[in-house]
């Protein structure tokens, strides 16, 4: 009795732990804080969770315990080193499905081993667990697994459009819902293989219908998917951390999905329903126009002169490892006296807080980086705009063009700045396939190549253009 209500009030300060961990990340001064809140309530839980189980196994399954933790902390703290930002993204996907497959596992160990002093109704509640938890874990395994494939370019981006994808889609969750009331009323293998296959399905569906300018929804989803999953498992196992700590992940993943929607005019039920109601954005090549080149000198030479410079990265900063450039240039255009500020979109990148992370970690001071409501009325008395890997953020074709497929999007208006240089690798267009009218606008200028590259030569060129000036105040 000693042990159990040992392990319930650390599991009471591990959910504490992990609620003041959300809190330090939701701002950038916290986040480190709030990372290491998290690690700490992770390490009150698994020793919680020993302690209580070890009254119950041998010193043999202690033992697989502490091999299986420190294999597993092992490869997480490999690949937390290895990883680049870019990454990232499809790194937390994979992750999700690690959690979803464990939910399925749960799900299939409650009803192989079902505990004898449940009966009535309480073995028919538990019996629904079983399902719910195996159906939710199952979808998040799959969809995080396509979801892992589209953000490592290991299969097409683009929406995946079956005949009838919508009838299939509910057409499994009918299913779904008539195979649990028959398994409460009648448990059986057969049924439980049929609702992990009519899951498995499903999931990698929801996600394939899903196009890529939507992928950093998705994300957030499928991080939503692993908390409910986490929770399901909880009921399963009578543990109340997981409940609660699944119900923290889940919930604050579906308010940051549905706070992303909202900023890329997407409905939310579409978009957790596979793109539901949503037409798939057609790759569009085409260019719109004849587009203007401009060297990495010429660039210098506008940014020399600037008096005010707004810096929107995209996810080909992240690809080309700009933002240590970046940070310098903004640096010391600042030092010449011009004002410079970046202006973030809600999904630049492919993940929440991608872009602002990169910058965090080139030392960009905070005030300067700004959200895109609080920097879109600026750009119009801006001198220049420097676009720098960001597509589908800075389309006008959201505002301009009502057949578009990112149309009503809200996005940077750039193109109401007096000149804008947009870094790109070539003219190929966006994540999401949609071509980007403001390539081919009269005050827009294209600097081709690798962004990281294309920065540093801008250092270098500026420099060049100081050098004269300072050759002739020492001559005075």
């Amino acid at each position: 009795m000693t042990t159990v209500t040992a392990s319930e009030a650390a599991y009471v300060v591990a959910a504490l732990l992990f609620i003041l961990s959300l809190a330090g990340l939701s701002q950038h001064r916290t986040s480190r804080s709030g990372v290491v809140w998290g690690i700490a309530g992770m390490v009150v839980a698994l020793a919680a969770t020993v302690g209580l189980a070890s009254k119950d196994i041998t010193a043999t399954g202690l033992v697989l315990i502490a091999v299986a933790t420190a294999i597993g902390a092992g490869i997480g703290l490999w690949r937390a080193r290895v990883v680049e930002m870019t990454g990232m993204p499809e790194l937390i996907a994979i992750m999700h499905s690690l959690v979803g497959l464990a939910a399925t596992f749960v799900g299939w160990n409650g009803y192989l081993d079902v505990d004898a002093e449940l009966t009535g109704s309480l073995l028919g509640i538990h019996h629904a667990e079983v399902f719910i938890g195996v159906f939710i874990g199952a979808v998040t395994f799959t969809g995080s697994v396509v979801a892992y494939l589209k953000l490592s370019a290991r299969i097409d981006s683009r929406p995946l459009t079956l005949p009838g994808k919508h009838v299939l889609n509910i057409g499994a969750l009918v299913a779904f819902v008539g195979l649990t009331i028959a398994f409460v009323a009648r448990p059986n293998l057969g049924l439980l293989i049929a609702v992990t296959v009519i899951a498995l399905a499903l999931g990698a569906h929801l996600v394939a219908s899903i196009g890529g300018g939507d992928m950093p929804v998705v994300v957030s989803m499928l991080n939503s998917y692993s908390g409910w999953a986490a929770a399901a498992s909880g009921f399963l196992l009578a543990n109340n951390l997981l409940i609660v700590t699944g119900a923290l992940v889940g919930s604050s993943g579906a308010y940051l999905s549905y706070i992303m929607c909202k900023a890329m005019n997407r409905s939310f039920i579409s978009v957790i329903a596979g793109g539901f109601g949503t037409p798939a954005a057609a790759a569009d090549d085409g260019e719109h126009g004849e587009h203007r080149e401009i060297s990495a000198e010429e660039t210098a030479e506008l940014l020399r002169d600037a008096s005010s410079v707004i810096i929107t990265p995209g996810y080909g900063m992240a690809v080309a490892q700009a933002q240590y450039p970046v940070a310098e240039l903004a640096r010391k255009l600042r030092e010449r006296g011009v004002e410079v500020r970046f202006g973030i979109h809600p999904v630049a990148g492919r993940l929440p807080g991608h872009m602002n992370v990169l910058l965090a970690e080139a030392n960009v001071p905070y005030d300067i980086v700004l959200e895109m409501d609080e920097i879109n009325d600026d750009f119009a008395g801006t001198s220049v705009v420097l676009v720098i890997g960001a597509n589908d953020t800075v389309n006008p074709a959201a505002t301009d063009n009502p057949a578009s497929p990112i149309a009503g999007m809200p996005v940077l208006h750039v193109w109401e700045a007096a000149n804008v240089v947009v870094f790109k690798r070539s003219m190929a267009a966006g994540y999401a396939g949609v071509q980007n009218p403001l390539f081919f606008r009269e005050n827009s200028q294209m600097l081709f190549g690798d962004a990281k590259q294309r920065v540093e030569d801008i250092l270098r060129s500026l420099d060049a253009l100081d050098t004269p000036v300072r050759e002739m105040a020492g001559t005075r």
